[in-house]
């Protein structure tokens, strides 16, 4: 940290220069929020959590061999303030790339296995009532966290998956009627594999919309695969990589700083017609039944500014809407049945859709 407060001062003139109320230079960035004049981003304080990113990219790396797009996005996720939903077949890394992320934050980290025996009240948490003092105490569940890792989602009932819907959307959790909000930041990470494997459930659409982005994990490349059947039998026992080489680099604190940086990310009223225009198109494109709603537009936003702090940048551009179209919006749309049949997807619509939306020049 001491520096980046360093690089903060060297670039003081120009941060006045690009802001004329800048954050004072050497505030910690869990601070600038709180800072007089930190309506916008100085060009130090953009720098400096754009190093913090670019090591927590590093870190995660890692642990994670290859599979960089799926990394940017899932970090993008998490300085979005958003909840992502993994698919991918087993033994491709999943749960290693939520644990590798949950390594480089130091706040609580939870983790769920879903089962089809698993009750709502093991997730949320159940009151008891104590014998002794005569009086019910509340008894938290593993949802009481920062991160929430709900592995295999999908192989839980209906009924346990939808206890998730209040806490993803309102941060906060009802045990007998009492309201017990989370600590910020409150990230669900939820994994599920593909709906053709037996003992799955379809999630309810009205969760599904809560999840910022749907991320799907495909097989390795032959150099991926190599590198990592190396790692993992390079003197070593067993079959599995670990995050024991990932660091720890980021309170809680600075999770939400990021967070609040995000949101102050300069979006062109251009760009964000052009975001309008994508998620409106899914509602007329031929092969897709329903179409993504308001929400998407809204989520596109959210999940481009974040891209744009990731790059480096202040402002989002319309190559950055485009990135973040096909995470955001797969999981928003439902396929025609002729689509289906015709062996189609969601991200073979939502390409071509996205290819003959007309980009603005900015």
């Amino acid at each position: 940290m001491n520096d980046m407060t360093k690089a903060e001062s060297q670039d003081a003139p120009a941060a006045a220069a690009a802001n004329p109320n800048p954050a004072p230079a050497g505030v910690p960035l869990e601070k600038a929020a709180e800072a007089p004049g930190a309506g916008a981003i100085s060009a130090a304080r953009l720098q400096q959590a754009s190093e913090i990113v670019q090591r927590m990219r590093e870190q995660i790396g890692h642990a994670v061999v290859g599979q960089q797009a799926v990394v940017d996005q899932v970090l993008a996720c998490c300085l979005a303030g958003g909840h992502v939903l993994i698919e991918g077949v087993p033994g491709l890394g999943k749960t290693l790339l939520v644990k590798a992320l949950a390594k480089t934050f130091s706040g609580d980290f939870s983790r769920i296995q879903f089962t089809p025996d698993l009750m709502p009240a093991d997730v949320m948490g159940h009151a008891m009532f104590d014998m002794k003092n005569q009086s019910f105490s509340v008894r938290k569940g593993p949802v009481f966290a920062h991160l929430l890792l709900a592995d295999e989602i999908n192989r839980a009932p209906a009924k346990t998956q939808s206890s998730l819907l209040e806490v993803m959307q309102e941060r906060q959790v009802t045990i007998e009627g009492q309201s017990h909000p989370l600590a910020p930041p409150f990230m669900v990470l939820a994994t599920q594999n593909p709906l053709e494997n037996e003992g799955t459930y379809p999630l309810p659409e009205a969760q599904l919309d809560r999840f910022l982005i749907k991320v799907r994990i495909a097989y390795p490349s032959e150099q991926e695969e190599l590198a990592l059947l190396r790692q993992v039998t390079r003197a070593r026992v067993g079959d599995g990589l670990d995050v024991a080489r990932v660091a720890t680099l980021v309170k809680p604190e600075t999770i939400v700083a990021l967070q609040n940086l995000v949101a102050l990310i300069r979006v062109d009223e251009a760009v964000a017609a052009y975001a309008v225009r994508i998620v409106r198109a899914t509602r007329d494109w031929r092969g897709i039944a329903v179409g993504a709603g308001p929400r998407g537009s809204i989520a596109l936003v959210r999940m481009a500014r974040a891209m744009a702090l990731i790059g480096g940048r202040d402002f989002v551009t319309p190559d950055d809407i485009k990135t973040a179209s096909l995470p955001v919006l797969r999981h928003r749309v439902a396929l025609s049945p002729e689509s289906e049949l015709d062996g189609l997807d969601s991200d073979d619509l939502l390409a071509a859709l996205v290819a003959q939306v007309a980009a603005p020049r900015v």
